[in-house]
């Protein structure tokens, strides 16, 4: 049985995956990091927690939060993250401009990327990074 909880790809066929492909992954990494966030601090209440979620992982807050980290990015990630910024999105949402999409795009292609290397601290770090106040 495979364990899609740690499931890791060599660089050829992570390679193959689509910008959005990785965004599509990178989106629930980040989703679920925000969950775990807001219930290790103490925002478990369902109304609340919804709330605060929906604050973290709408497109212009992901954008603001992917500026914290940019300069910690090796030339890798840089790359993946630049990637990503330019996929080829149809439609914005009317809550973000097309630049906040795009920035938030780039970050979740970016934790795709990573959680599909195995690289599961590094995630960790660039989102405490973005976490900090």
């Amino acid at each position: 049985m495979t364990d899609y909880f740690s499931t890791t790809l060599a660089n050829d066929d992570i390679r193959a995956i689509s910008s959005i492909g990785l965004a599509h992954l990178g989106d629930a990494v980040y989703e679920l990091l925000v969950r775990t966030y807001l219930c290790a601090h103490g925002k478990a209440t369902g109304k609340g927690m919804h709330r605060a979620t929906i604050e973290l992982v709408c497109a212009p807050k992901q954008a603001e939060l992917a500026e914290r980290i940019l300069p910690m990015l090796t030339d890798e990630e840089s790359a993946v993250f630049k990637r990503g910024r330019n996929a080829n999105v149809h439609s914005v949402p009317h809550h973000a401009s097309r630049a906040q999409y795009q920035q938030a795009t780039a970050l979740e292609a970016l934790f795709g990327w990573l959680y599909l290397k195995g690289e599961k601290e590094r995630i960790n770090e660039l989102f405490h990074a973005m976490m900090e106040e």
